[in-house]
């Protein structure tokens, strides 16, 4: 079994606590974990995110807090020092980064001949829209709306490039909101647009985790299906946070 999606943000870039996952890892019976960071720890980063807080007071409040603390070097310094040990478990390192079409080339310039295992883009906003960080921030949003634009620029970032896999790709869902329409068209343009550029899809367990009661377990099963028969790959994760979460359901959401 693989899980894909790990983040370690919350200890000390030390071996000892890459050592914490690898044990959990092994205890769920996994073969294999993908761990990353989000680009917005990173301070060469912080450039991206000026328009979203400017649009919300909320976000830049979170960006204060929990952003740009890090610098990139040191994560990089890290996976070399891992790399250099031997684990009972497959490790592989990359980066999750924030996609937002008009830093298409200030990403790619980020992130090119670093080293990276793997590059995960993720829609984590919809233009300034920071949708999946608390339910209240969606009161008064157009919800027909952010789905359009959310998988307009899904496509966008299918096309650009940069990236191997797609993260979370219908996170849109975390707070139970649905369009009125329905999404077929725009699962099937994702669909082709990610088999084209050869990238996964990460079928990730961490929307559920977080809110049970809005967020089922796993991609939608219509997007699920689609993308099986456009031949994407699907990489199961837990979007852990820290080393008890890792494997959270990585099992139920293997097909």
């Amino acid at each position: 079994m693989i899980d894909g999606h790990i983040h370690i943000e919350r200890g000390e870039y030390t071996i000892e606590w890459i050592w914490e996952f690898v044990k959990k890892a092994q205890e769920m019976g996994i073969d294999e974990i993908g761990l990353l960071e989000h680009n917005y720890l990173f301070e060469e980063f912080a450039p991206m995110y000026d328009s979203a807080c400017a649009y919300s007071e909320y976000v830049k409040n979170w960006f204060k807090r929990k952003a740009g603390n890090r610098k990139l070097d040191e994560y990089l310094r890290l996976i070399d020092q891992v790399r250099k040990e031997e684990f009972p478990v497959k490790i592989k390192f990359g980066l999750e980064v924030c996609y937002f079409p008009k830093y298409e080339e200030f990403t790619s310039d980020l992130v090119k001949d670093k080293g990276f295992d793997f590059l995960l883009g993720s829609m984590h906003f919809v233009d300034d829209f920071a949708f999946d960080h608390n339910a209240e921030m969606w009161e008064g949003e157009d919800v027909d709306r952010v789905y359009r634009r959310y998988f307009e620029d899904s496509v966008l970032l299918a096309r650009s490039g940069i990236f191997d896999g797609i993260g979370h790709p219908d996170t849109i869902k975390l707070f139970g909101h649905r369009p009125s329409f329905p999404l077929t068209e725009y699962y099937e343009n994702l669909a082709v647009e990610l088999s084209k550029s050869g990238m996964y899809a990460d079928q990730n367990s961490g929307a559920h985790r977080r809110c049970p009661d809005t967020a089922p377990l796993g991609m939608d099963p219509e997007l699920l299906h689609i993308l099986k028969s456009h031949n994407v790959k699907i990489v199961t994760s837990s979007d852990a946070h820290t080393p008890e979460d890792v494997g959270y359901m990585v099992k139920d959401m293997e097909t």
